[in-house]
């Protein structure tokens, strides 16, 4: 019965449609008195077309308020998914009962936050498609501009089913006068019938104009605002990738250096390199030489390495590292020291105290020198 119902609907709309634009004049084409001329038939070729056109834009615009209302719901959802997944990591960062480290732990901890900076991020995409994109359309399709715009075509399809009727009294009164014998009344109610008709078709043509300058207007308005909302759910959804990306880069970054640690050999003993001295240099002209022609010191390309425990210099010669300092290497000295720079100071360090990376977090880079 329901399907029964939704085609008889469909079959009334189509009826109705072609109803309101049937062919300007076609009905009576063949009549010596069609009133209709081609600036009359133009104004209704171009409101038909204004018609089809804003109906055509006003579907679209309600298919994209709808589309966008689902992947909200669906967005939200997931949003919700995410923040479930982003607690559960935290909590297991804060409550590790590991034994041995920590590391994992750490991870859980950078993936938590990272999670739920991510779905931060989701949602203020899902309420800029809500405000940005849906609600302004929504409005339009709901709007009175569109409504009375279609008001005054239907008011002027109306008038001119009148005035084509009127054409058709006219026609038969004109028959009348010729097929009959002069007399005053049968003329003085033609003549009537061809005033009425002239002002019928002033009208008419006035209507039109309106009808068509105010769906014009409409159609303006709905290309240059559903283009609009279109650009704007383009930019609110590349924004949220772009600030994802940014922030699973860090996370990449801050996981990739737990894994090397977790990874690595176990953390070198300082008394292993307590029983030779590090290679002595002076500061030359801002570039560090050794003061001695030794060649078990070998400059290399310089390359940045990661402090795996602190060592506390005992000599001037000597470079204080922190646990997770990020060092300049420029030297290797083959009994175990290795010469560099960190945080603006250079001097020795046991090499085992430092790991070599390819990369390092943007945010420690300043901390270099």
């Amino acid at each position: 019965m329901e399907a029964l119902w939704k085609q008889a609907s469909r079959l009334k709309e189509q009826v109705s449609r072609q109803g309101v634009f049937k062919p300007f004049g076609a009905a009576y084409g063949n009549s010596e008195n069609a009133f209709t001329d081609e600036s009359e038939v133009n104004l209704h070729q171009r409101l038909e077309k204004l018609y089809l056109s804003t109906r055509a834009a006003k579907h679209f615009q309600r298919d994209i308020v709808r589309g966008v209302e689902g992947y909200i719901v669906t967005g939200s959802k997931q949003v919700d998914i995410g923040n479930k997944l982003s607690d559960d990591s935290q909590k297991y960062g804060t409550g590790n009962t590991c034994t041995s480290d920590n590391t994992l732990s750490k991870a859980a901890m950078y993936y938590g936050k990272a999670r739920s900076l991510m779905e931060k991020e989701r949602g203020n995409m899902l309420r800029a498609f809500g405000t940005q994109v849906a609600e302004p359309l929504r409005a339009m399709v709901m709007g009175a501009p569109l409504e009375d715009a279609r008001h005054l075509a239907q008011r002027y399809d109306r008038m001119r089913q009148e005035a084509e009727a009127q054409a058709v009294e006219v026609s038969r009164r004109q028959n009348r006068v010729r097929e009959s014998a002069p007399n005053g009344d049968v003329i003085t109610k033609l003549e009537a019938a061809e005033y009425k008709l002239e002002e019928l078709k002033s009208s008419m043509v006035g209507l039109g104009k309106e009808a068509v300058a105010a769906m014009a207007a409409v159609e303006a308005q709905q290309q240059r605002l559903t283009l609009q909302r279109l650009i704007a759910m383009v930019e609110a959804e590349r924004a949220y990738h772009q600030r994802v990306l940014e922030i699973l880069d860090h996370l990449e970054q801050e996981m990739v250096s737990e894994r090397q640690k977790i990874e690595a050999p176990p953390t070198p003993s300082a008394e292993n390199y307590m029983a030779q001295p590090p290679p002595s240099y002076d500061e030359v002209n801002g570039m560090f030489a050794s003061s001695s022609v030794d060649d078990s010191v070998t400059s290399v390309d310089f390359f940045l390495g990661e402090a795996l425990d602190s060592f506390k210099a005992e000599s001037e010669s000597e470079l204080n590292l922190s646990a997770g300092d990020i060092v300049i290497v420029r030297k290797i000295s083959t009994n175990g020291w290795a010469e560099g720079e960190c945080k603006g100071k250079a001097g020795w360090f046991p090499h085992g105290y430092i790991e070599r990376r390819e990369r390092v977090l943007a945010s420690k880079v300043p901390h270099i020198f």
